[in-house]
């Protein structure tokens, strides 16, 4: 019977499996994750978790159950050892497993900080994982005062959890302002405002020269000289693909684990999927992050699996919760050079990217009508008169018909 095996169990390692199930794959499958729990979603990590508004049995994408009932052997808790494509097995916990058809989906790793810099002092955390989050939650509490490094997603929403707990939350971003890799100016105003509202110090141009502290962190030294007492650290800093297992067995690596259009790796026997694959897009390359191209990827990887030969076509959106804004995006900005602003009377914003006359992609905090309208018309190739979309008298389902 043959034998698919799937290397990192989270969201795209559990799409894989289950499309396969349901594509009609009979033979076996085995799921095998670092982590000693069922998949779960992350996102939810840094906002309701955090916050104490979700269950941990909550997160789990699935019951474990249902991987049982559906044939599916999980292996968690597992940290595969090694990688050996030309016998086509896995070694772990001792023990040698073969496999017909391997993927990875080992996702990505966070950023830490340096131990020379204080980085490996106590209360400094990260917000990757369940762990991460289970052993943080204690000290985002009232009162508390908290040093947040990057101005990214991770970064905002970490800060904006822990403001709304009632911490005292100082955020530095070393770029001229935040959110300067994947938003517009104009973006990044809006939610530094914000932030600012709900009482977060945002710090940009500003890095961190050093943590203080002989067993738990204290205090941090800034690279503008100034100096925080703190009594915990978050670091979002950002991710790095999980590459290691594949580039000790030789797989091509390029920006992550370099794919084809299928979504096969160097060797014609693994696929890879999900934050730590890279992918042709527009004559290079792209890694995305994100949940809905963990889903995508991985089940046009177990489509390929079986057979289907479909090239993956990315149709990327972002989503990031901070306090009561839900910021919804659709698209790529990559190489925009104009920006039009659409607002309304009820506090809606959307933020439309052009290069030339095409639209590239949308930023809509709390707009959902314009997040569908944008999504629907960049997912066709359309566009829509820019003009039209900055007036607020025009009824945005109305481009869907220019």
């Amino acid at each position: 019977m043959p034998h698919i095996a799937v290397i990192g169990a989270g969201q795209a390692g559990a799409s894989l499996v289950a499309r396969l199930r349901t594509k009609g794959f009979d033979g076996e499958i085995t799921l095998i994750g670092a982590e000693p729990v069922p998949p779960y979603q992350r996102p939810p990590l840094s906002k309701k978790f955090l916050l104490g508004e979700m269950a941990e049995e909550r997160l789990y994408l699935r019951p474990a159950a249902w991987y049982a009932e559906n044939g599916i052997t999980l292996r968690m808790g597992d940290a595969v050892e090694a990688l050996m494509p030309a016998a086509r097995e896995i070694v772990l916990g001792g023990e040698v497993l073969h496999y017909d058809q391997l993927a990875l989906t080992t996702g990505a790793l966070p950023r830490h900080l340096p131990a020379a810099i204080g980085g490996d002092l106590g209360n400094v955390f990260g917000v990757r994982n369940l762990a991460d989050i289970e052993i943080m939650a204690p000290h985002v509490r009232p009162g508390a005062r908290a040093l947040i490094i990057g101005g990214g997603y991770i970064g905002l929403e970490a800060a904006a959890v822990a403001a709304s707990k009632g911490v005292q939350v100082t955020l530095i971003e070393m770029a001229p302002r935040i959110l300067q890799r994947v938003a517009a100016a104009e973006t990044s105003d809006y939610f530094r405002a914000l932030h600012q509202a709900n009482g977060v110090t945002i710090l940009e141009s500003t890095g961190l020269e050093r943590l203080l502290g002989d067993r738990d962190v204290t205090g941090a030294v800034l690279s503008d000289g100034t100096h925080l007492d703190v009594d915990f650290v978050v670091v979002g800093t950002g991710i790095l693909p999980d590459e290691g297992l594949a580039e000790d067995a030789g797989l091509r690596i390029e920006n992550g684990i370099a794919c084809d259009a299928q979504c096969r790796t160097s060797d014609a026997a693994i696929w890879a999927a999900g934050d730590c694959a890279s992918f042709p897009w527009r004559g290079g390359r792209l890694r995305l992050e994100s949940v809905q191209n963990a889903i995508d990827m991985a089940e046009c990887a177990a489509d390929n699996m079986l057979g289907l030969e479909r090239d993956y076509d990315p149709k990327p959106w972002f989503w990031s919760d901070q306090y009561d804004v839900k910021l919804q995006i659709a698209g790529l900005n990559t190489g925009y050079d104009r920006l039009v602003t659409r607002r309304d009377d009820k506090g809606a914003r959307s933020h439309w990217y052009f290069a030339g006359d095409q639209l590239l992609a949308v930023d809509a905090m709390n707009d959902p009508r314009g997040y569908m309208v944008g999504k629907r018309l960049i997912d066709a190739g359309r566009t829509a008169d820019p003009a039209r979309i900055a007036d607020p008298s025009v009824d945005l389902k109305e481009l869907m018909k220019g």
